[in-house]
Formats: C-alpha cells, structure tokens, sequence
C-alpha cells in the first residue's frame, strides 16, 4: 500500500513503515477482526478464486464475503454461539469456509480448525481439548464427528434443507456489532503439529495476525495470481492462504480438492499463478511429476514448513530460472525468517539456508550452555528477542496462553524455538537441527538436515530421514530410512553406495552406519517427518 507524498504522487512503503502500520492497526484498542480482513477492503474486490477438480473458477469479493459471513455470524447465534465460544471446521476448502471464520469473529467468538486428514479419534481429542461447543462439517467429513459431544451442523443438509451452507446462500443477516476488539483478544484456537510429542494448545489473539500480514506484504510481496497451496487445517495454510492475504487485500487462489501434483501443474498453467508457496514436500511432487509445461507467468516460488533441501531449488532454476524462497515459521510465532521477495529486503539464497530476519523481528542464536549470544557461525539455540520484536505475541500454550513450559529463557527476554542454528557474519540464518533431533556421535554434533540434504541428490532415492541410533562405542550412530526411488535390485550395494556418497560429499565422520529401506516414511498429517517415531524401538520395529 503505497503512501503519498504531496509533491511528488506515491512513493512505496519502507519495510519498516509497512510493519509500524500494521502493528498500529492491530494494536489498537479499536482493532476488529472482521474490519481488518474485510469489511476495510472496496466491496468489489476480489478476494478469492475457489478452483475445483475441474479447473471451474468461482470468484467471492470482499461485499459477497461480508455478507455470507454476517449470515453465518446469525446461524450460529442462533445456535448459542457467543463471545469467547470456541466454533470449529471440519470441511473442504470451498468458499463457506472463509464466511464461517469470519462469522465465528463477528461473534467475537474463537476459531479452531481441524484438519480433514485426521482420524475420528484424533478429532474428537482435539474438540475436547479445545473446548469447542459446535462443529461445521460437510457430509464427506459427518461420520468422524457423529459420537462427539457437541453440537454439530452440516455444511450442506440435503434432508433438513436448513444446513450452514444454505444459510449462506439466502439467511438473515447479522447486524450487531462485533462485541470485543483489540489486539489481545483471541480469534483462533488450535494445536501444534506434534512432531516431537503430544500437540499443545496456542491461542492467536488478533495481534498475531498482524504478523501474517506483514508476511504476505514483505515476505512473499504477492502479486495478482497468488496461490498458497497448503491445507488451512494448519497455521501456514490457514494465515498463508486465507487470513493473511484477506488482510492485505491479496486475492487468493485456492484449490477446493487435495493436493495432487498433476493437477497443481495444470492450475500453475490454467490460472498464469505469478506467486506460488507451498511445502518442499509438494514442490518435490511437482518435480517428481514435471510434465514440462511452460509457466511464463510464473514469477516468484516460496516454501515454509520443513527445511527446504537444495535439489529442489537448483531444479526451479534449471526449470524456470527462479530460485526457492524458503522461509521460517512456527504456530506459535508466525512468520519470523527467511529470503524475502520485497524488492528492499531481497537477497541471494544460500542453499540449506533459513534467510534472515523480516522486518518486526529481531532474531539471534543463543549459546548452548548460556543465554548469551553466540559468537558468528557458532550453532546455538534459535531464539527470538521478545522486546524487540513488535510482531511477536506469543505468550505460553493453553487456553488462557500462560503455560509457557521451556520456550523461554529464565529471564523471559528470549522466546527459544526449539531448533538449532547458526548465523554467518551476512546475518544469514543456518538451520542445523531441532535442538532434540542432534545427533552426538563420537564427540561430534550432527544435525540430521544437512545429511537428508547430500543423500536425497542421490538419483536412488526418492525421500529420506536421519535419526540417532544408540551406539556402544560411538554413543550414538546415524540411521538413515531411505524410500528408494525404484525397488533396489541389490539392497546392501545400495546401502554402501550411500554410505560413499555421503563420505565424499559431506563428510568421512557423518556417514550412515545403519541403512534401513522403507516404503514410506512416518509423517504428521500436515506432511512433516515424525523423527520421533523412527527414534523409538517400536517404531524401529514397525517400519523395517
């Protein structure tokens, strides 16, 4: 958003201007989250672009979302929802969803997404732990909450004719004023990805949004054909797809089936997508599927969620001459790091790389055994400096958001994010490992990533994962699980090639002693590796 300069027309935004804006907006007392990610917006605009199977696009502006969500805001009310009440999704990624959120917020209720992916079981723990008092499912989605005990309506109810979606179409609107505002009043609800234990509970309160705006202006700079390709069932997708772009006034593309490679490429051709973000698990699918269309339009690529590996960045090269932006985040913070797009903060990827800080943030690496900064290329513990991060809202897990557990240092100035990292003297951030996946191997430390990255260029393999396996003499010894490419004809000539390749491509003392073959790798539901279930013995057992 440009500002005036009375003598000269527009003039662009700083960086820093655009966060000192929006922190304002999100800060103030009379902040409202249905006017910040909507009702400011010119009705006209549009704010997505639903596609299906088909590649049929269905088009909702800023006006048609005011309505349909001022309609869901009635239909729940006139369920019982209130201020504070917890309201969940369990639906596709068509258009009532965004109405439903925004309904949920006109209430001053709070949102928890659940993912479709998951298990009736794993549903219904998350509906108890969040409290939730209603559910919006669709019929595809019903047979997983029928046994729950809360209220639960249908997207679409074909033998009542009365299901949420319909009310969309022609209900009653609702005309109160939201009841709370602010920046610290919570709109979201929901759980981290577990990959390392049980999902803890993180609310968002308002302000947290400010930061996902930010992200689209600064660290993607979205231009017109804008695609997220992440599930909104978790906080990359859910800010990165929907609230962030809402937000920042960025039309949305969004993809109403499940991710599939071929009908991605076809999207990226079909609809001329000029920025694209997405997992590196989906960007290796679409490698791994390249079917050699032209993408002229195509002018920016970003990826977030697991560290991004380099074969994948020198094929978007070689294939489109555009490198991978990878970035940085957490449910907990937001968007914190990496190689932004904004033409002022733009800089060359270094491979296996997180990039630096974005403007709001202020992001160091501790040393290990002190809460002091460690010395220039050191890896440490990846912290963020609370006070001089106006972007950071987070304040511990749970509903009330004061279980702060070990994620801050004893003084409270430092948040700690659980990884491992370095920083060169560019300020570039260099990801080691999470700070319980290091393996310690004959007095040396060894972060996983760095292996994964040298064995996944290996033409044999298709995906791969490093973990610690105890060792008698070495304490601990690196055990790679390797889904070959094609069935290896000879496995333990397979298993040796690796372990050179790595040798003379990384190094002598960070080969893997252990090879293991397996179909597939254990992954939570939002396609991140559970390293924890390859650590464990029974999960040893299970996989082999």
């Amino acid at each position: 958003m440009p500002i005036v300069n009375p003598e000269n027309g527009p003039v662009t935004e700083s960086p820093d201007h655009v966060v000192e804006r929006i922190v304002a907006e999100y800060r103030a007392d009379t902040a409202s989250a249905p006017w910040l990610v909507c009702d400011r917006h010119p009705v006209e605009k549009v704010a997505f672009r639903f596609v299906d199977a088909d590649l049929g696009v269905t088009e909702i502006t800023y006006g048609e979302l005011a309505i349909r969500s001022r309609r869901a805001a009635r239909f729940l009310a006139e369920r019982g929802v209130g201020q504070g009440d917890r309201v969940a999704s369990l639906m596709g990624k068509g258009p009532d969803l965004p109405a439903l959120i925004l309904g949920i917020w006109r209430l001053g209720a709070v949102y928890v997404p659940l993912f479709t992916a998951f298990a009736a079981d794993a549903i219904a723990d998350r509906i108890a732990d969040a409290g939730v008092m209603l559910v919006v499912t669709d019929v595809q989605q019903h047979p997983k909450v029928r046994q729950v005990p809360v209220q639960v309506v249908l997207d679409r109810d074909p033998a009542a004719g009365a299901g949420f979606g319909d009310a969309l179409e022609s209900g009653p609107e609702w005309t109160a004023p939201t009841p709370v505002s602010g920046g610290e009043i919570p709109i979201v609800q929901m759980a981290t990805s577990g990959t390392t234990g049980k999902p803890k509970v993180v609310v968002h309160p308002l302000a947290y949004a400010a930061g996902w705006q930010a992200y689209i202006e600064l660290g993607l700079a979205a231009g017109h054909s804008y695609w997220c390709a992440a599930d909104p069932g978790w906080a990359y997708g859910l800010y990165t797809a929907i609230i962030g772009p809402l937000a920042a006034g960025v039309p949305s593309i969004i993809a109403t089936g499940t991710f599939k490679p071929e009908q991605t490429w076809r999207i990226l051709a079909e609809l001329a997508v000029t920025d694209f973000a997405a997992a590196p698990t989906a960007l290796r699918a679409l490698r791994a599927s390249d079917p050699g269309v032209d993408l002229p339009a195509l002018q920016r690529i970003s990826s977030a969620g697991e560290p991004l590996t380099p074969e994948v960045g020198q094929w978007t090269r070689e294939r489109f001459g555009l490198d991978v932006h990878d970035h940085f985040g957490q449910t907990e913070l937001g968007m914190p790091a990496g190689f932004a797009h904004h033409p002022d903060l733009e800089r060359s990827i270094v491979p296996r790389a997180m990039g630096t800080a974005f403007p709001g943030w202020a992001v160091l690496v501790l040393r290990a055994d002190s809460d002091e900064p460690a010395p220039t290329g050191q890896v440490g513990r990846l912290a963020i400096d609370v006070a001089a991060s106006p972007l950071f809202t987070f304040t511990g897990y749970g509903a009330t958001r004061d279980l702060r557990g070990t994620r801050f240092t004893a003084s409270g100035s430092y948040y700690l994010t659980g990884d491992l990292a370095s920083v060169d003297e560019d300020g570039v951030i260099h990801f080691s490992s999470r700070d319980d996946d290091v393996i310690l191997m004959a007095g040396y430390r060894i972060g996983p990533f760095d292996i994964e990255s040298v064995l996944v260029a290996h033409p044999s393999v298709a995906e791969c994962a490093v973990v610690a396996t105890p060792d008698e003499v070495r304490g601990e010894v690196i055990h790679a699980y390797i889904v070959p490419a094609t069935t290896p004809e000879d496995p333990d000539a397979l298993a040796d090639d690796l372990r050179t390749w790595v040798r003379t491509r990384y190094g002598a003392h960070a080969f893997p002693r252990l090879v293991t073959f397996v179909d597939a790798l254990p992954k939570t539901p939002s396609g991140k590796i559970q390293r924890v279930a390859l650590r464990s013995p029974a999960g040893n057992e299970r996989i082999r």
